[in-house]
C-alpha cells in the first residue's frame, strides 16, 4: 500500500512542480505529513528528483529560444555555492530544526504570496 501511497503523493507533488510554482513546497510537506518520511530524507527526495526535471525543462526552453545566458556565471556560482553550504547545514541539524525551520520558510512563503495578490 505504501508504494501507491508515494506514487501519489508523488504525482500531488509534481503537478506544481511541472507547472514551475515549486514542487518542493509542496512535496515535503506532503512527504513528511502523509507519509511519514523524515524531513531531512523528503528533503533529499526532492533534490534529487529536481535533477531530471530541471533537465527536461531546460531543453524545452531551450528549444523554443527563451534561455539567455548572459550573465548566468552571476547567478549560477553564488547558487551553486549557497547550495552547497545549505545541504551541509542541513546535514548537521537535527531533524527537529529543520522541520521547524521549513514551517517557518513556509508560513513566511505564505505570507509574501498573499500580500502579493492582494496588491494585485
Amino acid at each position: 500500500m505504501s508504494f501507491y501511497l508515494y506514487i501519489l503523493l508523488g504525482i500531488l507533488g509534481g503537478i506544481p512542480a511541472g507547472m514551475g510554482m515549486g514542487g518542493g513546497t509542496v512535496t515535503i510537506p506532503l512527504l513528511v505529513l502523509v507519509g511519514g518520511v523524515e524531513q531531512k530524507l523528503a528533503q533529499c527526495a526532492n533534490l534529487f528528483s529536481f535533477l531530471p526535471m530541471s533537465v527536461g525543462a531546460l531543453k524545452l526552453h531551450a528549444e523554443n529560444g527563451l534561455v539567455k545566458t548572459r550573465g548566468v556565471l552571476w547567478i549560477v556560482l553564488p547558487a551553486l555555492l549557497l547550495s552547497i553550504a545549505g545541504a551541509y547545514l542541513a546535514t548537521a541539524l537535527p531533524s527537529q530544526t529543520l522541520k521547524r525551520l521549513f514551517g517557518a520558510f513556509l508560513i513566511g512563503l505564505s505570507f509574501v504570496t498573499f500580500l502579493s495578490v492582494k496588491r494585485g
